[in-house]
Order: C-alpha cells, then structure tokens, then sequence
C-alpha cells in the first residue's frame, strides 16, 4: 500500500486538486448551510439553520451568529469542513444568523444607532420567540462583538443569556496598524478622511475588501508559492479558495455608521473607557449583565490580544467574564483550519456551561 505521503501519492493528490480547480472550477464547496428566513426588515434576514436530513434534530436554547458591518455574513459560514454554522448545527443547537443584506448610497444617513435599536433587538426578539420563547445565546465577530454588547447594554430586557465576542477589539490604541495615521489624524482636526467618507456615501465595498486584503499582505505575496508548495493538500487549497470567496464578497459601510467608527472609536477611543457617546446618548458595557465569552486570535494584526482583552475590565456587572486566545489572524481566528479544535472547543465548552447553570 501506498503511504499518502510518499512522492507518488502526493503526486497523485496534486493532479487530482489541479484536475478539479481546471475542470471544475476549484476544490472548495462553498454550498451553505440549508436555512430558513424566518424574518425580514430594513438591513435584517433572519434565517434559521437546518442542516440536512440525517442530522439530529436541534434542541436547547438558540444560538444567534452576529456578523460585523462590511463582511458578509459567510464569515461563519465559509466552506463545508470549516463552518462554524455547520459545526453548530451539526452539533445539535438551534442556530440562527442575520444577516444585513448589502449596503446602498441610500443607507448613506444610517448610524450605529440604526443597528443597536433596531435591527439587532428585532432579530434577537424573533430567534426568541421562534424557539418558543428561550433566552438567546449571542455568538459574534468583530464588530459584530462591539455591536451585540452595546445593544445588551442599552437594552438590559432583551432576551440574552451570553454573549461570546470572536476578534472584537475595545482598545484601538492597541492597533498597531493605525498607530501611524494618529499623527496625521489629529493634525488635521480629525479630518483626514471626512471628505472622502461623505463624498462616497460611506466606505465602499471594493475599498473594504483593499484594505482587509492589506492587513494579510505578506500572505497575499507569498499565496502563489504556498499553493504551489501544497498542490497535494486539498484542505488547504478549499481554505484558500473560501478566503478569496469571502475577500470578493465585501459590503460597503454606510456614511454615517463609518463617521462614527472613525471619530468614537478610532479618534476618541471611547470604547477603551467602557462606554460610547452617539449623539448626546451614552451606552456604557457596566449594562451588559450576561456571561460573556471573550476570543483573541494570537496573529491577529487588526484586533491584536490587547485590543481584545480589554474588553475584560470593562465588564463590571457581567456574572461572569472567560477570556481565552485561539490561533490565527482576525478571520483565521473565526474559520481558519486551527479554529476546529481551538476556538471552536471554546464556543462549546462556553454555550455548555450555560446550560448547566441554568
């Protein structure tokens, strides 16, 4: 028998991944998760996941995945093999996701407030009552994270048992990445990128997709030589082809909602101190009375550890606070291949936990 890393074999497996990516078009199956929309409103869909026929049928509390502005919400559904909602269905637990549709020059006047009062509450109330009324168990991303703690806070009825926050940084003085545009930000009153945002109606998709794709620079340089070097590793390939499937599918940030990122958090830095000023109103995270599970990704450049981990002081009321750091950059952390047997375990371990001390 043939080892399946023997030069032969691996030979073998290389044309076998070059044949499909030629002929086929690529290795990775990007079929979603089946769902179901059980609800929809301005920038809101919300789907419950199914799974196929011959998965247990889900039980428990629902789990709601939060994605962040600006990235699809096939961040936590990347590829069969490593999504998050696949795993979660195919663990057993109800799962729901929202997703925000694409951003048009019409939601150009649309603010954080627009997602924290509206769409995130609605959807959380309707996961809720689809599962017969059970609390809701909040699993975010980014500023999905940042988004999904403010509405808690802000809204303390709101049926959420925890929240777990996935590459959500609070402190963006941590950010080595824009540590080099402070300078420059605050010799121009701020103003650096005023101009553009207004004139643009807000951050466009394809600009997003630019910078997110330059935060992973040296890998976008040196991707050619590593599909080379892996031609026989048809996981590896399929993650690739998912990533790239997710770069390409972007969405723009509304005018106003990047206005207020820009000036609250990346000026201001007022989530470092717990608490957020829109428009006269401040929403301070001593609101969110909820367990809550916090992830850092160890390679991620765009919301390093520190950035993360300060979320954990600013909890004050929060029953109980987990702090864990999972291999991988800010999206590897989420769905890269590492995130199965890391921070995946931790989501687990975490939502397991609730049900025991319920």
């Amino acid at each position: 028998m043939t080892s399946p890393t023997s030069p032969p074999a691996r030979l073998m497996s290389a044309a076998s991944n070059v044949a499909a990516k030629v002929l086929q078009g690529g290795v990775a199956d990007l079929r979603p998760v089946p769902r179901v929309l059980i609800d929809q409103g301005p920038n809101r869909s919300v789907y419950r996941l199914t799974g196929t026929s011959g998965e247990r049928a889900p039980s428990g509390p629902p789990v709601l995945l939060v994605p962040p502005l600006a990235a699809p919400a096939l961040c936590f559904d990347l590829r069969r093999g490593c999504s998050l909602a696949e795993h979660l269905v195919e663990g057993g637990r109800r799962t729901y996701l929202v997703d925000y549709g694409n951003v048009a020059f019409s939601d150009r006047r649309l603010g954080i407030e627009h997602w924290i009062e509206e769409v995130l509450p609605r959807a959380i109330r309707k996961v809720s009552a689809d599962s017969g009324g059970q609390g809701v168990h909040v699993v975010a991303w980014c500023l999905g994270g940042i988004f999904s703690l403010l509405t808690t806070a802000d809204q303390p009825k709101l049926p959420v048992e925890s929240i777990t926050t996935i590459a959500s940084p609070f402190d963006f003085t941590a950010i080595p990445l824009v540590a080099p545009f402070r300078p420059l930000v605050e010799f121009t009153g701020g103003h650096l990128l005023t101009p553009f945002y207004r004139a643009l109606g807000g951050a466009p998709s394809y600009l997003v997709s630019k910078v997110f794709r330059a935060t992973g620079i040296s890998k976008e340089i040196t991707k050619p030589l590593a599909i080379l070097r892996n031609l026989d590793d048809r996981d590896f390939l399929a993650q690739i082809e998912a990533v790239d499937h997710f770069m390409d599918n972007m969405i723009a940030y509304p005018g106003r909602t990047f206005g207020q990122l820009y000036h609250r958090f990346f000026r201001a830095n007022d989530l470092a101190e717990g608490s957020v000023d829109l428009g006269g109103r401040v929403i301070s995270l001593s609101g969110v009375k909820v367990p809550t599970l916090v992830i850092a990704g160890e390679n991620d450049t765009i919301a390093p550890r520190r950035a993360v981990e300060r979320l954990v002081g600013l909890l004050d009321n929060a029953p109980e606070v987990r702090f864990e750091v999972a291999p991988g950059g800010h999206l590897g952390v989420l769905t890269g291949r590492r995130a199965r047997g890391t921070t995946w375990r931790f989501v687990d371990s975490f939502l397991d936990a609730q049900l025991t001390s319920s």
